[in-house]
């Protein structure tokens, strides 16, 4: 191991622990502590930027080995070295990094400084409780014993120390053995638990000589748990794992509407920044309505509305640049055409001029298709979703029905794809000349997604064909479900569907996409510009599969003769028994930065989502004025009919008995990716970001429900 690596390891690690850490020792520290700062002050920033010179400086400099021992003949400072037979010789070089002036002495301005090079995102309140309580000559500095209890009181955990020495014979230490029962009893880590404890090791380990002998300290320990490896979500999730090769219907496919929108849905501002910023977070169906502008050129705006218009052009021009910047299985434009004959043939060329090879013109193997191609056969490729001239085959259906589609296809089609709208001044016209309507250009570029207006489950049945796909507003699918959920599940089977909100969200809120997964719609689109628990379900749903935008539904939902009704649900598998351990957390943030002396009390609540029976919600007691380590050694337990459709979210909430409880963060994943055992779950915040280093410390145990238990 070159020493370089050894120090990069080094911090890892100790940013790991460090922002795990837990109660603190000491008797001068209260339990009500604040908790850690999400940015820094310039202050801070311009001491990170010194801190960042430094250890350019000190990568120079020869690092110490600990050939092997906990304690060797380093050369500390007499104040150091005095007391530390026990010291590990890396901390001991972390202290000497820290030491600026090379006395012995660690200032607080030195502790600060240490903290950067750590990488550690610290408060400075709460470090300075530590620092103070640690400084027990009152020398406004740290030596020798002095920085060891600091160190401890930044690291230890009682929870974890208490999980440790339950496995481990002398408390020091867990040998391989040890490790690898702690592994396959609690983590279920099941055959592979040997060859993962070994890596486990070698990855969280601090002290060479720990690794050489195979055994993990309380350090690495708990390092292991405040990593990916000990996350709540499965590590084997998170690169593309599921078959890609399955005729599109058979996923669900993460889905925007009115993409344009950055705002509500009647005065809202209309921007190209919408598309990107859906496509980056992974959103492969996005909507655009266009409509004739000035000087010839198509818009995009909600039609009908006081919406700002943007010009199709750019629309284009932003898609075909952000695309696959985060996934490279493709993408459908959903388009909702109000445009003259004149300003499609633009729409047309912006699209196969702009888009050029991504855009997907014709059938992939040049022949007509038997079922829809796969995520992986049309990588890289931009689909149309629309409208499309009738194919002469198509002239056979009954002849009322016929007169029915040929009236609804074009104008009233696309009423039924987007909110209710008043009807373009142009409908009578286009009645009248219903070929004159949808250019055959744009028709052609519509392959695999024609829009198709839906009758019945029994008409299109009859009369669709595989590549036709219907839309639905939320109300129709819901009620779709209610009345025939069988059918709806049968039909996704075979066909692409497309949800969309009411036209009465115009303030751009959503509904709950999961009970629309039950059903297998596949297009379930979402308000992106609009936080909050529905498009928490959403990104938990996707962040699974590389968050390529597309995840495989169960393959109850892929059988078109499915008996699967979501109302009425009987999993093909048992069903589940949930247990949660709520333990601990740790560094959760302030709800309000505005008083200083806000502390938190919170509480967690875990929420289930799935079919109706599953769909329920449970609490923890709340922790009064303790944001920073906060324990609650609280169960929960729920039992799951069909874990294969469920998602769970943990809400962490600020306690008032006044009003509402505050939100602080959240993490929602599926079952299917959720890990067993003693996990750390690391919180975000209401717009998906990262709250690092707030985190929940939970244990999680799945029981199948036993026969005597069902019946």
């Amino acid at each position: 191991m070159t020493e370089v690596t050894q120090q990069q390891q080094m911090s890892i690690y100790l940013k790991v622990t460090l922002a795990s850490a837990g109660e603190a020792v000491g008797d001068g520290i209260s339990a009500a502590r604040p908790a850690a700062h999400q940015s820094r002050s310039a202050a801070d920033a311009e001491r990170h930027n010194d801190a960042q010179g430094e250890v350019q400086k000190l990568e120079e400099a020869k690092i110490l080995q600990t050939s092997g021992r906990w304690h060797d003949s380093l050369a500390c400072p007499a104040g150091w070295r005095q007391g530390q037979a026990q010291l590990p010789g890396w901390l001991s070089d972390w202290f000497q990094r820290g030491d600026k002036n090379q006395d012995g002495r660690m200032s607080f301005g030195e502790v600060q400084r240490l903290l950067h090079l750590m990488n550690v995102e610290m408060d400075q309140e709460y470090a300075f409780q530590l620092f103070q309580t640690a400084d027990t000559s009152q020398s406004g500095t740290l030596e020798g014993e002095e920085f060891v209890e600091f160190y401890k009181s930044l690291t230890q955990r009682p929870e974890v120390q208490e999980l440790f020495e339950k496995f481990s014979s002398d408390g020091q230490k867990l040998t391989l053995l040890e490790f690898v029962d702690f592994l396959q009893e609690e983590q279920k880590e099941g055959e592979r638990a040997s060859d993962l404890a070994l890596e486990l090791i070698d990855r969280y380990e601090p002290s060479e000589s720990g690794k050489l002998r195979h055994v993990l300290s309380m350090d690495g320990f708990l390092g292991y748990l405040c990593s990916k490896d000990g996350d709540i979500f499965n590590p084997t999730c998170h690169p593309l794992y599921q078959d890609m090769t399955q005729p599109l219907n058979h996923y669900y496919i993460n889905s925007s509407h009115n993409t344009y929108l950055v705002g509500d849905q009647l005065c809202g501002q209309s921007s190209v920044e919408g598309y990107i910023r859906a496509l980056k977070r992974g959103c492969r169906c996005v909507e655009v309505d266009i409509w004739d502008g000035p000087s010839g050129e198509p818009i995009v705006y909600h039609g009908h509305t006081l919406t700002s218009r943007i010009p199709f052009k750019d629309v284009v021009a932003a898609i075909g640049q952000y695309a696959f910047q985060t996934s490279d299985y493709p993408v459908i434009l959903s388009l909702e055409n109000h445009c003259s004959w004149e300003q499609q043939e633009i729409i047309v060329r912006h699209l196969t001029e702009i888009l050029g090879d991504q855009l997907l013109t014709t059938a992939l193997d040049g022949q007509p298709p038997t079922q829809l191609p796969s995520p992986e056969d049309l990588r890289g490729k931009i689909l149309v979703k629309g409208k499309k001239l009738m194919l002469e085959e198509e002239e056979e259906e009954p002849e009322a029905e016929l007169e029915a589609e040929q009236e609804a296809r074009l104008d009233l089609e696309a009423q039924l794809e987007s909110e209710p709208q008043d009807l373009s001044p142009r409908s009578e016209d286009k009645k009248k000349k219903p070929k004159a309507i949808l250019c055959p250009a744009l028709s052609a570029l519509v392959v695999y997604l024609k829009a198709v207006t839906f009758y019945s489950f029994t008409h299109s049945r009859e009369h669709y064909h595989f590549y036709e796909t219907s839309s639905f507003s939320e109300t129709k699918a819901k009620s779709l479900i209610k009345e025939a959920g069988d059918e709806f599940v049968q039909h996704n089977a075979w066909q692409l569907s497309r949800v969309y909100p009411s036209g009465l969200r115009t303030d751009s809120s959503n509904y709950n996409p999961q009970e629309f997964w039950n059903a297998g719609c596949q297009m379930v689109a979402m308000n992106m510009q609009t936080a909050g628990l529905e498009m928490d379900l959403c990104d938990g749903l996707f962040r699974q599969n590389a968050g390529c935008g597309y995840v495989l539904k169960p393959d109850f939902l892929r059988d078109a003769q499915s008996s699967f009704h979501p109302e009425r649900p009987i999993s093909p598998f048992k069903a589940q028994t949930l247990i949660i351990q709520v333990i601990s957390g740790q560094q959760l943030p302030k709800v309000d930065n505005t008083k200083e002396q806000s502390i938190v009390d919170p509480l967690v609540r875990v929420e289930i989502f799935g079919v109706r029976p599953d769909t329920t919600r449970q609490e923890t007691s709340y922790v009064e004025n303790n944001g920073f380590n906060p324990y609650w050694g609280q169960t929960l337990c729920f039992r799951i009919l069909v874990p294969e459709l469920a998602l769970l979210r943990f809400v962490v909430k600020d306690y008032d008995w006044k009003s509402r409880n505050d939100f602080i963060g959240q993490y929602t994943l599926p079952w299917s990716c959720m890990q067993q055992g003693y996990r750390h779950i690391h919180l975000l915040s209401k717009d998906g970001l990262s709250l690092h280093p707030a985190s929940i410390f939970v244990h999680i145990c799945t029981q199948e429900v036993s026969e005597e238990a069902e019946s």
